[in-house]
C-alpha cells in the first residue's frame, strides 16, 4: 500500500467564529464601507424618518431584524437558489420579513407604526439589504453573512440615531419626545396643563429652528456627517 493511500489528510484549523476577518464584516461598514456615508445608499428613508429619535431607531432596529434574517436565510439557500429567480427570491425572502416586523410594528408600537408609514414596507426595496444579499449572502456561510448583515445594519441604523438626534433637538427642543432645553410658553405638560412661562433656554429668548425639520435638513445633516468621515479618513476622498 503506498504511502499517499494510507495518509491522513492534514484538516485545515477551522476559522474562529470571531476571527479577523469576521470581525471585520462588522467594523468596516461602521467606517471605511458605511452603507450611507461612502457607498451612498438608503438615503430615502435617513431624510424621511429622521425627525425623530424614536422613529429613526425603531426602523434601525426593523432593518436590522430583516438585514441580518435575509442574510442568513438566503446564505441557506444559495446552493439552492436558481440563478436565473435570484432576485424574485430575495425579494420575497426580505417581503415576508417585512410583513412580519411591520405586523410587530402595529401591534406593540402602533403609533411609532404609523408616524413610519409607507417607510416600513420599502424596507423591501431597500438598496443596502438587496445589496448584501446579492454581493454576500450569495456567496458566503450562514455565520459571515450573519455579521455581515449585523454590520451594515449597525452603520445604516447608527447614521439615522445621529441624524434624527440633532434633527429632534434643535427642531423642537427634545430627546426621544422629552423636552430637555426646557419648556415653551403654552407648552402642553406631562399633568396636561399648559406651561404659564418658559423655562430652561427658551427663557433666555432660543427658538427652534424650523428648518431642522425639513427634508432638505437631513440632506444637509448627512452630507455634513460625509465631510467629517472623509475629513477624518483621507483615503476615501476619490482622486
Amino acid at each position: 500500500m503506498s504511502e499517499v493511500a494510507v495518509a491522513e489528510k492534514v484538516k485545515e484549523p477551522k476559522e474562529p467564529l470571531f476571527s479577523k476577518k469576521n470581525r471585520a464584516l462588522i467594523s468596516n461598514p461602521l467606517d471605511d464601507d458605511n452603507p450611507i456615508t461612502v457607498q451612498v445608499l438608503g438615503i430615502c428613508s435617513a431624510l424621511a424618518i429622521t425627525v425623530q429619535l424614536k422613529q429613526a431607531v425603531v426602523m434601525s432596529v426593523s432593518v436590522l431584524f430583516v438585514l441580518a434574517a435575509g442574510n442568513v436565510i438566503v446564505s441557506l439557500m444559495r446552493n439552492l437558489i436558481p440563478n436565473r429567480i435570484r432576485i424574485i427570491v430575495q425579494l420575497v425572502i426580505v417581503a415576508a420579513l417585512v410583513i412580519l416586523v411591520d405586523q410587530v410594528l402595529k401591534a406593540y408600537v402602533y403609533d411609532v407604526s404609523k408616524a413610519l408609514s409607507v417607510f416600513v414596507g420599502l424596507i423591501i426595496t431597500n438598496c443596502i439589504i438587496m445589496g448584501r444579499l446579492e454581493a454576500f449572502a450569495l456567496a458566503n456561510k450562514p455565520w459571515p453573512a450573519f455579521l455581515d448583515g449585523i454590520g451594515n445594519a449597525f452603520a445604516y441604523g447608527g447614521i439615522l440615531v445621529i441624524v434624527s438626534f440633532f434633527r429632534e433637538l434643535f427642531g423642537s427642543g427634545k430627546i426621544w419626545g422629552f423636552p430637555v432645553l426646557g419648556e415653551k410658553l403654552g407648552a402642553l405638560l406631562s399633568d396636561g396643563t399648559l406651561a404659564t412661562k418658559a423655562t430652561g433656554l427658551y427663557a433666555m429668548g432660543y427658538v427652534d429652528n424650523g428648518l431642522m425639520i425639513l427634508p432638505p435638513m437631513a440632506l444637509i445633516t448627512v452630507g455634513a456627517l460625509i465631510w467629517v468621515q472623509r475629513a477624518r479618513n483621507p483615503k476615501l476622498i476619490e482622486a
